[in-house]
């Protein structure tokens, strides 16, 4: 497989003349996305979408847009931080066990088992011997995820170092916002080369034919959601029949006995809803 690095993203490939052309677009992706998700649903699939990526990257907008119109009983969103005391007293991956799909739904995870790797890994709450083990781990429970049949998808959202502080400024002035602004966050921009270099040895490592990563340049947030959503499509709809069933004549012929003794309904729908 052709390598991945963040110091050479590759391009996405998109041009959006408009705001329009950019709702158009976005609309479009959700629908298909919607019906990827009920041919899911139909047909007992899962499917399992992994978020990694700098700090204000996009990865909630991204998540959000992908959401927007799916069926909220089918999609599980998993933010990952910080283990509680009970999940650390178990295998690291345990707590992300719990949180896999059963058959029909879809699960995204903003952050996930790779923080093993990330900020375990920089931060010192992983020991070396840890966290390069865990690589072997990752890759295991990945395809063992796939040979089961899960779909599975994994992005990284990258942003340059500019980008980043202009995005902390922008949350730190809009009284809306300046919550997203931690102190986490700050800290791990003082170790910008060392998450920069963890991550593209996670690359390295777990950018596999079963599982490969999905780099995006998400300097600009409207082609990222675009972006994001195209593959999402590409991955979840391989191979997925996404045309609605066939509908029961005889039930059709039921329903409609059924309603049309119900006061002011017309026999057939073929005269449109009033």
């Amino acid at each position: 497989m052709k390598p991945l690095s963040l110091d050479t993203p590759p391009d996405l490939g998109i041009k959006l003349r408009s705001e329009k052309a950019y709702r158009s677009q976005l609309r479009d992706l959700q629908e298909q996305l919607l019906n990827i998700q009920q041919a899911l649903f139909r047909s007992g699939g899962r499917a399992v979408l992994v978020f990694e990526g700098s700090d204000a990257s996009g990865k909630g907008g991204s998540i959000r847009r992908i959401t927007e119109l799916m069926d909220p009983r089918g999609v599980r969103v998993h933010p990952i931080g910080q283990p509680n005391p009970e999940d650390q007293g178990r295998h690291y991956l345990w707590r992300f066990f719990r949180h896999l799909p059963p058959p029909g739904r879809v699960a995204i995870f903003d952050r996930s088992w790779y923080g093993r790797v990330l900020v375990e890994r920089v931060e010192g709450f992983a020991s070396p011997a840890q966290w390069q083990r865990a690589y072997r781990e990752i890759n295991e429970l990945e395809r063992w995820l796939v040979d089961d049949g899960v779909r599975l998808c994994k992005f990284y959202l990258s942003i340059d170092r500019e980008e980043q502080a202009r995005r902390f400024q922008a949350r730190l002035e809009d009284p809306l916002k300046n919550w997203k602004l931690t102190e986490e966050d700050l800290r791990n921009r003082a170790r910008w080369d060392d998450y920069q270099h963890a991550a593209n040895q996670m690359f390295a490592e777990t950018h596999t034919e079963t599982a490969p990563w999905h780099l995006i340049d998400a300097q600009d947030k409207r082609l990222t959601r675009i972006a994001v959503m195209q593959r999402a499509v590409e991955v979840l709809g391989s191979d997925l029949d996404t045309a609605p069933p066939p509908v029961d004549s005889a039930f059709v012929k039921a329903a409609r006995k059924a309603l049309a003794t119900s006061k002011g309904l017309p026999r057939s729908s073929k005269k449109g809803r009033r």
